[in-house]
């Protein structure tokens, strides 16, 4: 029974694994036959010019997170906190951030990016956007398992809970835009 616990897990972890190392083979193959398979950022703009920059700074944050950069993720993280602060509601975004800046463990700078993600995914939805899209895009595999969201500009999968060890694990969930 005790091995039947440990098996199933370890199961699922590997179909997973399996999932994201298939999507990452399909958009390789797509790339090598197809040269326009990259897509491009979308510029986006918000009408809050606060939220619009909270959104540049997120990205910013995304991006060292993907090139594994726990030095620069805290930078970028300091930006957001003080962004974040003019924007009323935002505290306890603000605070996640905030955590992220202070922490030094890559790994624990990408759990509480999750919920930072969530949060401002939330915040992204209820603002008005003038102009472009956002990617709410998915990793099945972050945070042991239970997955994470994050945001992007293209659709294009570069996953910042694992940057180079699975750059191409997830998928994109939905579209936010101009309603």
């Amino acid at each position: 029974m005790n091995k039947m616990k440990l098996f199933l897990p370890a199961l699922s972890l590997i179909f997973a694994f399996a999932a994201c190392n298939q999507t990452e083979q399909k958009t390789e193959t797509a790339a090598a036959t197809d040269s326009v398979s990259v897509s491009t950022p979308i510029e986006i703009e918000l009408k809050d010019s606060n939220v619009d920059m909270a959104y540049d700074q997120y990205l910013q944050l995304k991006d060292v997170l993907i090139l594994s950069d726990s030095v620069q993720t805290r930078t970028s993280a300091k930006l957001l906190v003080g962004t974040l602060a003019k924007i009323t509601g935002s505290e306890s975004t603000a605070k996640l951030a905030n955590d992220i800046a202070n922490e030094i463990s890559l790994s624990k700078q990408r759990v509480i990016f999750t919920s930072l993600s969530n949060e401002l995914i939330e915040l992204f939805k209820k603002s008005e956007i003038t102009s472009g899209s956002m990617f709410v895009q998915f990793c099945p595999m972050a945070n042991e398992g239970e997955g994470g969201y994050w945001l992007a500009s293209e659709t294009e999968i570069k996953n910042p809970y694992y940057g180079d060890e699975m750059l191409n694990c997830g998928e994109v969930k939905e579209t936010i835009e101009k309603k």
